[in-house]
This record gives structure tokens, sequence and C-alpha cells, in this order.
């Protein structure tokens, strides 16, 4: 395509008006920062923002899809090539190369001239000062996490220490493994915990031994970022998370104590992170060693096998398990929790039953859990919410968001009190009783007080967030002068009427401009009537088309009192909105757990929304311990196949006995099924161990610690490896990674790339081993 015919809207990009002053400032200020080849610079120009370099080049081909967007900044070998970005298309490019991408980071600047200042930075692992503009109109989805990675290699294999920061929900973790040399742990490690950027040390990433340490992350999407050596140290450590962590420092330092190389890594993650160069963030951190054995594996091969997340290329949302799953309500908090469960399903039997149960309640009782949607809907994204309280990014809206979710919460109460059925005991403890704790008057019930004493509540009907008047004396002595004022300039705006003879408002009209403050205006074609009264006794300030402008003393003098008022009044309410935040934040603790339960409470009720809302409905799985038990799945379909709308699913069985079939191979022609049915095998498995229903007539399950998929393979040319070796390289490492209660699910293991006549035979398998 033409490239100025690609780049229709060229004409529409914001004019880069810099005057040789100016661009010379800029150039100057330009030279001097350091070369970081990952980062792509904004410069905030107020009314648009630029890019400049490289950078430039990179937004013009990758965003514009034209060159001709570029422009120079100014002359001769000091030129630089410049472009314009306007607000939208910032925040656009920012969605995407945060999001999206895994190989760049944005930097924001303010300033002029020459003086310009770093003010946002962001990477696809920490969104923080970037989560204003990426979800200022769609809810935050995920809860990306920042990981350092320390290996130690050794003869026998390689020990990971392993530090985690995620900044959403403001948790730090460790966490220490051996590993095999394809670093198997080291990557359901960051597929669980959803990480989406990597620090490792130089050496480790240049050395002969990290390249499959390398593979393993590039197999995850996720970004390197090397950092000195030097970097990675516990020194300090103890007494660093002493002032992030809340509570004492002892259960800090006892778990530190216990791990070897993981101290390091979480040291050079706080560093980079520069969590404590934040106070917001002092005490208000959780530390959680990460177990692997708390969750079933599941590698990267395995999440795109079973596709568990979407793609940006799914036609549909049905084509993921995530998309088909989520039916939550609140905004945001549950979409997180539901990605964050997907990723990490449960090995425990007695926890995977206590959300089966919950489902089963909600799936039984659907008055209860229509009740229950309805109430949701209005809950806010609490614990965003939160944060911006604690980090004092929030205002009088944030405030008010809360309440209006926190007067939900003796609906969502007494709802669950009606539940009388057999699951009311889990149903209570779960959630009915911290409930009833956190809403309380030492609790929630006192922030809900606060909000309706401070806060203007008639007023958001027009969209203003005020404090009330009444809340302080000196904002309601204020209040009076102002209204005693405007009664004044009304009385003055009637009298000055009677004076000319005319009529108030339809042709003497009163206004009040940022200019003149407050005036008088009279169309040009009533003015000739007046015209000797306005030059005898009134200012004229301005003729124009619409009319004239004019004052007079009183007008004026009263004008200057009600504007000092005013701003009066608008600095008490700012600092009495300060006052209020500041204490709505006390109340931020309360606020994370209540957003825990709310996020809970909604994905099983999407759990159970889903299991009812099927054309054939799904059913409870029974679950047995990984030593004892079979796979039995009657009926099994693949949910998101069955979803679509041109699909009629016929259901087939799977018997996995254990000693008799615990290995199977299945056989057909192409396009038969067999990759579907292998597939909908490792989903329905995955379903269960996350707490749902499954698309089965009946399924006993035996829990397994780990999901192992070899589903298709292409070429790896630039390593040297055929499709074949590569097929190979994957299979050994499940071989080596799997253990005897791991399912491991291979489609079409070394299949020729030939067929005779458009026909093939091919061969999947299913083991249990």
């Amino acid at each position: 395509m033409d490239d100025d015919l690609h780049f229709q809207d060229q004409n529409k990009l914001p004019e880069l008006k810099l005057d040789a002053k100016q661009a010379q400032g800029f150039l100057s200020f330009f030279k001097t920062l350091p070369q970081d080849l990952r980062a792509v610079r904004f410069f905030d120009r107020r009314d648009y923002f630029t890019a400049h370099g490289e950078n430039a080049a990179f937004v013009a081909k990758v965003y514009y899809h034209t060159t001709t967007a570029l422009r120079q900044l100014g002359s001769g070998s000091d030129a630089l090539s410049s472009v314009t970005v306007s607000k939208s298309m910032f925040e656009t490019i920012a969605r995407d190369l945060l999001l999206e991408r895994t190989d760049h980071t944005v930097e924001l600047y303010e300033g002029s001239g020459s003086n310009w200042r770093l003010v946002k930075s962001g990477s696809p692992g920490n969104l923080g000062s970037f989560e204003d503009i990426l979800f200022a109109n769609n809810e935050m989805q995920d809860s990306p996490a920042t990981v350092a990675l320390l290996p130690n290699f050794r003869e026998n294999g390689c020990t990971v220490g392993l530090g985690y920061v995620d900044l959403t929900k403001r948790v730090v973790g460790l966490a220490e493994f051996l590993d095999d040399s394809h670093f198997t742990n080291v990557e359901s490690a960051l597929v669980g915990l959803g990480c989406r950027e990597c620090l490792l040390p130089v050496d480790a990433a240049k050395s002969t031994e990290g390249r499959g340490l390398l593979d393993a992350l590039s197999r995850c999407g996720v970004m390197v970022t090397e950092r000195k050596k030097s970097e990675f140290k516990a020194r300090d450590l103890v007494p660093d998370l002493g002032r992030l962590v809340k509570g004492t420092i002892e259960p800090v330092r006892d778990l530190v104590s216990g791990l070897e190389i993981a101290p390091a890594a979480l040291g050079a993650l706080l560093s980079y992170a520069e969590l404590l160069s934040d106070e917001s963030n002092y005490g208000n951190f959780t530390i959680k060693p990460y177990n692997l054995g708390s969750y079933m594996k599941l590698d990267s091969a395995a999440m795109r096998a079973l596709n568990v997340m979407e793609s940006k290329n799914d036609a549909n949302k049905n084509f993921s398990l995530f998309g088909l799953m989520n039916r939550t309500c609140t905004a945001g908090m549950g979409k997180r929790l539901l990605h964050m469960w997907l990723k990490q399903p449960l090995l425990d039997v007695s926890e995977i039953n206590a959300r089966l149960d919950l489902v089963q309640a909600f799936v039984e009782d659907i008055q209860l859990r229509q009740e229950l949607r309805q109430h949701l809907k209005r809950i806010s994204d609490i614990e965003r919410l939160s944060r911006n309280l604690q980090k004092k990014r929030a205002g009088l809206q944030q405030v008010v968001k809360l309440y209006q979710s926190s007067i939900r919460l003796p609906y969502i109460k007494s709802a669950l009190g009606r539940y009388d059925g057999q699951f009311s005991a889990i149903l209570k403890e779960r959630f009915s009783e911290p409930l009833g704790i956190w809403s309380d008057d030492d609790h929630l019930n006192k922030f809900v007080s606060l909000v309706e004493t401070s806060v203007d509540l008639d007023q958001l009907e027009n969209g203003e967030y005020m404090i009330s008047s009444g809340y302080d004396s000196r904002l309601l002595e204020l209040k009076d002068e102002q209204e005693s004022l405007e009664g004044q300039i009304d009385s003055l705006h009637k009298q000055t009427a009677d004076d000319l003879d005319l009529s108030a408002d339809k042709v003497l009209k009163l206004e009040k401009g940022t200019q003149f403050g407050h005036v008088f205006r009279i169309t040009k074609k009533e003015e000739p009537r007046i015209r000797k009264k306005l030059t005898t006794q009134f200012i004229v300030l301005e003729t124009r088309k619409d009319g004239v402008k004019f004052t007079n003393s009183k007008l004026k003098k009263l004008g200057d009192q009600y504007q000092r008022i005013l701003d009066e009044y608008k600095n008490c309410q700012k600092e009495l909105v300060q006052r209020v935040v500041h204490t709505a934040a006390t109340f931020s603790e309360v606020f994370e757990s209540l957003a825990a339960l709310l996020a809970e409470l909604d994905v099983l009720l999407a759990f159970s929304d889903l299991a009812t809302s099927c054309p054939t409905p799904y059913t409870r799985p029974d679950i047995t311990p990984s030593d004892v038990g079979d796979i039995i799945l009657e009926g099994s379909r693949h949910p998101c196949v069955e979803a679509q709308d041109w699909v009629n699913f016929i259901p087939n069985d799977c018997k996995l006995v254990r000693g008799q079939s615990w290995f199977q191979i299945i056989t057909g022609p192409n396009m038969g099924g067999k990759s579907t049915f292998i597939r909908q095998v490792g989903v329905n498995i995955l379903m269960a161990q996350v707490g749902s229903f499954v698309p089965c007539d009946k399924a006993s399950i035996s829990v397994r610690d780990c999901i192992f998929a070899r589903v298709g393979a292409g070429d790896c040319q630039l390593r040297g490896v055929s499709t074949f070796m590569q097929e190979m390289l994957e299979t050994a490492s499940i071989l080596k990674g799997a253990t005897d209660k791991s399912m491991i699910i291979i489609d079409e293991l070394g299949r020729g790339t030939s067929t005779y006549d458009g026909f093939g035979w091919s061969c999947s398998l299913i083991l249990c081993i």
C-alpha cells in the first residue's frame, strides 16, 4: 500500500511547535540522555507528545506504518528525527508496549527548553506509574509480577534462587529449588506467578549454562532485564523488608535465614523496583514463600496447548478457557483472581472440595446466585482504589466509590444469610462471618459514617465531588458569605434592570467569565436605547457580535468579593479533601481483606453461572488424592469447542485406570478429533483442580501435580534445531520433569512432514505415569 494512502491521518498529526531557542535547548538536553536500546522515551508538550531519534523511527514504522510522519528538529548535523503523538495515540502506544509486547520499557518526561525530568517509567512487570493511563477506560485484568532469578550452576544441576514482587497485590516472595537443564521448575514458577519481566545477573545471562534459562524465559514471553552481579546481595534485606512488611520482623528473619541464594535475588528486585524510596509502601506489603509444591505445575507449552489464556488472535472470547470462564461482575478484582487461579490449580483435595462445595451451593440456589451477582455488579475495583489511597494518588471521587461499594455489604451479607442448604456452614465461615466483622462499627461502618458526614452526597447526581459545607465551621461560614454575595449581586441585577428600563434575564443578562468576572450584557440591538446611560453611569468592557459587556463600581466590588470568597472556599475544600482522603487511607487494610473476599465470591459465582448456562450443564467432579483413584471422564466435552455457535459436540469417554490403561495411544485420520480429545482431558482436569464443575456427564479425577503438553512444534533454525529435534528436546524435558503423579499429553510425536495424497495417519498419547 502506498505510504501516503496508508497514512491518511498525517495532516491530523499535532504540529511540532518549537522556536529556534526551544529546539536548541531540547537538542542539548537530548544529547545528555544515557543510551538505552529498550527504552521508548516520550516528551510531554502539554497538548501533545513527541518521540525523537531511534524512538521516533520506531513509532513511525510500527504505529504509523510510514516514515512520512517523521519531522526534523534542528538542522545540519545536529538535526534530530522527531515524531508527534496525540494524547490518545500515546495511550494506545503505551498499552501496546507495556501490556502486549515484552521487549520495551516506557519513559515519560516533562519540562521545557533544556530542563526536562523523568516523571514516569514503566516496564511490562512494573506498570505502577502508568496505571492511570493504561486502565483509565478499561479494567485491569491481570496482576503482573516482576521476578529476579539467581542461578547457581553445579555439576548435578542448578539451584535457583527466586524473588518476586506483585505491586498490585503488594506481595513480595521467595523460593529456592533445584532445577534441570531445561529449567522446567523455573518455567512453571513464571507461569504460576504471571511473570512479565525477569532480572538476571549479567554473567548468568551470557554464560553457556544460562542459554537454557534464557530459552525458558523466552517461551514464557518474559522480558529479560540484566543487572550487575553486585546488585544481587542480601546484606540489608531483613531490615529493608522490616520496613515494607506488615507485622513483626521475626517471621521475615526466619524465612530469609532458611534460604541460601533467594534472598540475594529479592534484594536485587527491591533495589530495581525502588520500593523503599516510596514511604507509602512502608508496612503495607506481605511476604510469602512461594512453594512449587502447593500448585499444579503448568509450563508455557501446556498453557498454549490447553488454550488457558486469551490471545489477541482469538475470534471470540470462548476460544480460551479464561474467556469462557470469565463471567465475573466486580470491576477487575474477579478477573485478576480468575487469571491467578487458572495459572495455579490446587493440589490439596480438601481445598478443591471446599471450592466445589461453594460452587454447588450457588448452582443449586438460583435466587441466591442472581441476587449476589446483582450486588457485585455495583462493586468497584476496591483493590486498586485502596492502593491509590495509600499512595496518595486518590481524591474524593475514589473515596466515594469505596463508600458506594461499602454500603452494598449489608445486602450481600443478608443474601448469604438467607441460604439454609447443606453448605450453609462453609458459606458462613468463608463469607458471612468475615463480612460481619469488617462491616461492624469498628471497621467499615466508621468509614461509611465518615463519608456521609463529610461528603455532599446530593451533588453526586451533578457529577460533583465536594465536601459538605456543614462538615467544617470555616467552610460553612464561607458558604454563607458566598450565598449572601450571590443574593446582593442578584438584587443589583434587578435594580440595574429597573434603572435602565430593561427586562432582567431576558434583555439585561448577568454573566460570569474568567476575563472580567461578573458583568452585565445586552445585545447590540438594544444598545442604542441606553447608550447615553451606558457612557455616563457604566464602564463598557467589550463590544462584540454577541453584544456589549459592561459593569459599574458596585458590581465590580461585589464581584471581586465573590471571587475572593470563592477562592478561599476552594482552598478550604482542598484542605478538607486531603484530610478526608488521609483518614480514609487508614481503612486500607480492611479494604484489602474485603477485596480478596469479594473477588473469591465473584469467581465462584462465575463458575456456577458457567456450569448452569451451557446447553448441557456441567457436573461436579469427584476428587481423590494423587496416590489413589483413577481418571474417569464419562461423556466429556471440550468446553471451548462446544461453546462455538457452529459446533454440535459429540461427547467422549476417557478411562485412565491405574495399572490398566494409565497409558493410551489415540489413532485416527487427520481432522478426526484426536487433538481435541486429548486436550479436553487436560482441560477437564485443570478445571476440576481450579475448583470448577466440568463438562462431563460424570467425572472422577485423581489429582495431578503437573500437566505436560507437547502439541505442535516449529523449526528453531537460528539455533540450529530442526522440528524433529525440537520435539525430541521437549519430550526429553517432559520425561525429566514428570513424576508418577503427572499427566502428559503428546500430540503427533515424530510425525513426518509429508503425507500421501493429502491423507495421513498419526497418533496422540495420553499418559499418567
